[in-house]
């Protein structure tokens, strides 16, 4: 297996908040994190909470800085009698940029189905969001030979729902579950090989769109294994989490996407 990257797509890295942090933080890191950028390539997006969206998009416009700005979630509806969400429009009129659908820990904790992922990719697209849309299977469909199933069937989902055009304004996350928040972190021959799959399956639609779209990696990513990671041939970046909360670690990974 050719695991070294030769592809020309500009590496994304997305660092996700998760719940966790405050004004004070939030103003620090996006500081230090912009500090860091300035001589790498790779496309750079924070991803905080809903509360501290403006917090970031302030300190990124005051800086002047080449960050991008992402949200965790997003509503299927537009506007209305919906207490709680948070439609595309208002993430738009914050300054974001992409979104996130169908997290894992969105799909496990607040039961999205494939359907509900599919329309709130549809959802984003439609207020002019960039979807960052996850994928991953747990452990026990792992360990039952279920990987490939799982993830081209939520990634199929998306397609019947938005068409394979649609992939030429999103971005795709590979995040084995098992992975997320664990320690444990896929091989990077467990993970190209995930990747290539879901490739495949989109050059299998169009193979414009295949060869264009990024798919990054999630899932205990740190600066000591993004390297090889992120050297794979179709892994074009990271969505991390925990890393993404210390400036020094999350920087650390921006320099492997060089």
């Amino acid at each position: 297996m050719n695991l070294m990257s030769t592809h020309k797509r500009v590496p994304l890295i997305a660092g996700n908040w998760k719940m966790n942090g405050d004004t004070a933080m939030a103003q620090t890191l996006t500081g230090a994190v912009d500090e860091g950028i300035s001589s790498l390539s790779a496309e750079v997006v924070l991803i905080p909470p809903h509360p501290y969206l403006r917090v970031v998009k302030e300190a990124i416009d005051d800086r002047q800085s080449r960050l991008g700005l992402g949200a965790q979630d997003l509503s299927v509806h537009e506007k209305g009698a919906h207490t709680g969400e948070v439609s595309g429009a208002m993430l738009m009129d914050l300054g974001c940029r992409y979104v996130l659908v169908g997290h894992s820990e969105r799909r496990a904790d607040h039961h999205e189905t494939n359907e509900v992922v599919a329309a709130k990719f549809v959802a984003a697209q439609r207020a002019g969001l960039t979807p960052i849309v996850c994928l991953g299977e747990t452990l026990a469909e792992r360990e039952a030979g279920q990987t490939d199933a799982v993830v081209l069937g939520q990634l199929d989902a998306v397609i019947a729902a938005a068409g394979i055009e649609s992939f030429a304004q999103a971005v795709i996350a590979y995040e084995p579950v098992w992975a997320i928040g664990t320690g444990q972190t896929a091989t990077p021959e467990q993970a190209q090989s995930v990747h290539a799959s879901i490739r495949a399956r989109i050059r299998d639609n169009s193979d414009t769109i295949g060869g264009q779209v990024r798919v990054i990696y999630g899932g205990s990513v740190k600066p000591d294994n993004a390297p090889e990671i992120l050297s794979c041939e179709d892994i074009d970046g990271g969505l991390i989490g925990g890393a993404s909360l210390e400036a020094s670690s999350f920087l650390g990974i921006c320099q492997a996407a060089l």
